[in-house]
């Protein structure tokens, strides 16, 4: 009766989530909170469990609510057992070649089965992974327990399973076990572990591993298959179990502790995919995103440092755990970053603390450039995130930054730079304003939906005062995301803003939302939706292409939406630029940017960057790191450990002060300051900047927009 029941609850909710209203979706999706009834009461029904008679019904759902699948074809069942494959085996060290050609055979028409209520095929993979775990676990004990074993610094090895096959047979599985034995041994002495000590605490992960799997029960495996299928539809698509679920909500809470970062799993790697501002990890300036976590190691109540735990191939739901504690502890990770001499290696020591947004709010700097030998002030305004005020207490980005805008002209700033180049995103409505800062009033941003006959939602400035009508850039890098792309896009197809920074920014033009499931069961993290900026163009991709373009350290083809499985393809809708949100003459009159000064701009640009160290080193780094490709030394990246601890221990010690300094002196943040002197200059006489210094002529009047 009580399943009956949930049966029936489930199929309501499928229906009543086909309903649900677009904009209550697209507003959720940027706010990153979760809705109201996603907060957490009772327990969930007795004995009702997530079980494979439960598969298909919540496989269809994601299809009622994606913005492209809306049926089940061979292609997303080839998708979804790749993804089940990675989940199994993302590091492919336990998988033979036969094992997975194996599992793909049987798991072919395994929707169909699902659909009848059979999951043989998904217990029969489970079953292979865990025999061939228990044998490199048998492995790895006898390899490391022999008296005769020897650590080799010398060890050359491949650690990316993107660049790699899973091994043929038992022969080549051995051999690179073998010189990932050492890996995993490096990890630990890196962290200044002694290696007989480093081997007895591998061994010990590797039996821990062994024995978390064989827990495993069904609803955990139901749970992979799930998760299996979101990803197959695009990369921002998930099923979150209960377990997950409650580190999402944990996560999204407003009382967040831990080290401040968004994690991700990718090919058996925790992934930083961001740094939360105010949170631990961010104000360290340690680590960056990108960065691979590979070991985590606690503090005893003694203070003294425990085992570093290998995390490779972990659940990331467990890494997160090991992580996450509460604030005043301390944890150490060592991390993996893809560097000059390919692969560097350093341990860094993080103390959890809650997120304090305010010491990551948006903030003012100023800069003195020469226009026509004359001394111009510019402000430097650097947004970190759009947050906002449920996040923040009542404060939000828009409003300070309303603010600060304020406040630079009346310190009597002649351009502005937004730096955007470390923003991966937040809430839409301050998006939204932060852009109409700039603009008097008109669209913004367009979400359009998979159903033509639901219509597009558009989001406008309604605000019509001009709180900065001085020319201005836009600092971006390869990990600007989602909002920033948006604020970024609009100025951009208005004219009303040079992008200086990356080629492009991250790519990431679609929306999700998250979905409870009755009964506590989990939730469905879906993509229902793609974003275009006035101009028409779609951000997933292609991002926002900078019109200055410098060198950078995330300027890698691993970052970026396209990189991702099965990322969505981008597309283009007609444009809808507003007319009102130009202001030709009069009060918070601005002049657009035109082609041929971007090209003058790029020029000057160029010709300082070939002779600035900096940037050309960083061109050095890049090329390098490319050259070295996936291969890594371990006596190499020992020696990177300690060089990148120091670095990390002298970056620790600046104060808040220091680090505005460090910051108005990188490299991009000066390229973008001289950037906007140039076009000052371009502009002087000609209606320039602030009423003050205007010459009388009114800005160039808008040029019409065709959509091609």
């Amino acid at each position: 009766m009580r399943e009956r029941l949930f049966m029936t609850q489930i199929g309501k909710f499928f229906v009543s989530a086909g309903r649900m209203t677009m904009a209550s979706l697209f507003m959720f999706a940027f706010l990153r909170v979760p809705p109201a009834e996603a907060q957490r009461t009772e327990a969930p029904p007795s004995g009702v469990r997530l079980a494979c008679k439960h598969l298909d019904v919540i496989t269809s759902s994601f299809l009622n609510l994606h913005v492209t699948f809306d049926k089940k074809t061979d292609k997303l069942e080839t998708r979804l057992i790749d993804q089940f494959l990675k989940r199994l085996d993302g590091a492919k060290m336990y998988l033979y070649q036969s094992d997975v050609a194996k599992i793909q055979q049987r798991m072919k028409g395994v929707m169909k089965a699902v659909e009848q209520g059979k999951c043989e095929a998904i217990e029969e993979a489970q079953a292979i992974y865990r025999k061939r775990v228990d044998e490199r676990t048998e492995f790895a004990k006898k390899t490391l327990e022999d008296k005769n074993f020897k650590f080799d610094p010398n060890t050359t090895l491949n650690i990316d399973p993107g660049s790699r096959k899973f091994p043929a047979n038992k022969a080549e599985a051995d051999k690179f076990h073998t010189k990932y034995i050492q890996f995993q041994l490096s990890n630990s002495m890196a962290g200044g572990i002694g290696q007989a000590e480093a081997q007895q605490q591998l061994v010990r992960s590797y039996e821990r591993t062994a024995k978390r799997l064989k827990e495993r029960d069904r609803e955990q495996l139901y749970a992979d298959y799930l998760d299996s299928f979101g990803r197959g539809l695009d990369p921002h698509s998930s099923f979150m179990s209960r377990d997950v679920m409650e580190d999402f909500q944990i996560q999204m809470g407003l009382s967040l502790e831990g080290i401040g970062a968004t994690l991700s799993s990718q090919d058996g790697f925790t992934i930083v995919e961001q740094l939360i501002p105010g949170g631990a990890a961010k104000n360290s300036s340690l680590l960056q995103p990108q960065d691979k976590i590979v070991a985590v190691g606690q503090y005893g109540s003694d203070g003294q440092p425990s085992e570093m735990e290998n995390v490779i191939d972990m659940e990331l739901r467990e890494v997160v755990r090991r992580i996450r504690g509460p604030k005043g502890s301390k944890v150490r990770l060592t991390i993996l970053r893809k560097g000059q001499n390919g692969n560097e290696r350093f341990t860094v020591t993080l103390m959890r603390d809650k997120i304090k947004l305010e010491e990551d709010a948006a903030q003012l700097s100023f800069i003195e450039k020469d226009v026509k030998g004359e001394k111009r002030k510019i402000a430097v305004l650097n947004l970190p995130s759009f947050y906002a005020d449920a996040r923040r207490g009542g404060r939000s980005s828009a409003a300070d930054m309303k603010a600060l805008i304020k406040q630079a002209k009346e310190q009597k700033a002649e351009g502005l730079v937004l730096d955007l180049s470390s923003n991966g995103g937040g809430s839409l409505e301050d998006a939204v304003r932060i852009a109409g800062l700039f603009l008097k009033t008109g669209n913004v941003v367009k979400q359009s939906a998979r159903d033509p006959m639901s219509g597009e939602i558009t989001l406008d400035d309604e605000d019509a005062s001009v709180d900065w009508e001085g020319p201005m850039v836009v600092l971006t890098s390869r990990i600007s995301a989602s909002a920033s792309e948006i604020v970024a896009g609009t100025l951009k197809d208005y004219s009303r803003a040079v992008i200086v920074g990356g080629d492009h920014t991250f790519g990431k033009g679609s929306v999700q939302t998250v979905v409870d499931l009755p009964a506590q069961l989990g939730a469905l993290k879906v993509t229902v939706g793609m974003f275009f900026t006035p101009g028409g163009f779609s951000t997933q991709h292609r991002g926002v292409d900078g019109d200055v373009v410098l060198p950078g350290p995330y300027s890698t083809d691993e970052i970026g939406e396209k990189s991702l499985d099965y990322s969505l393809p981008p597309k283009k809708v007609k444009a809808f630029l507003s007319p009102d949100a130009y202001v030709t003459s009069g009060p918070g009159a601005w002049r657009r940017v035109d082609a041929a000064t971007i090209s003058a701009l790029k020029a000057k640009s160029a010709a300082r960057v070939a002779k600035n160290e900096e940037f050309q080193k960083i061109v050095a780094e890049n090329k390098k790191a490319k050259d070295k490709g996936k291969m890594m030394k371990l006596a190499e990246s020992l020696k990177d450990s300690t060089k990148k601890k120091e670095e990390a221990e002298q970056k620790k010690s600046f104060s808040t002060e220091e680090k505005q300094v460090e910051y108005l002196k990188r490299a991009d943040v000066v390229e973008a300051a001289n950037v906007l002197a140039d076009l000052m200059e371009t502009q002087v006489g000609r209606g320039l900047v602030l009423g003050a210094k205007a010459s009388g002529k009114t800005p160039d009047q808008p040029e019409e927009k065709k959509d091609n």
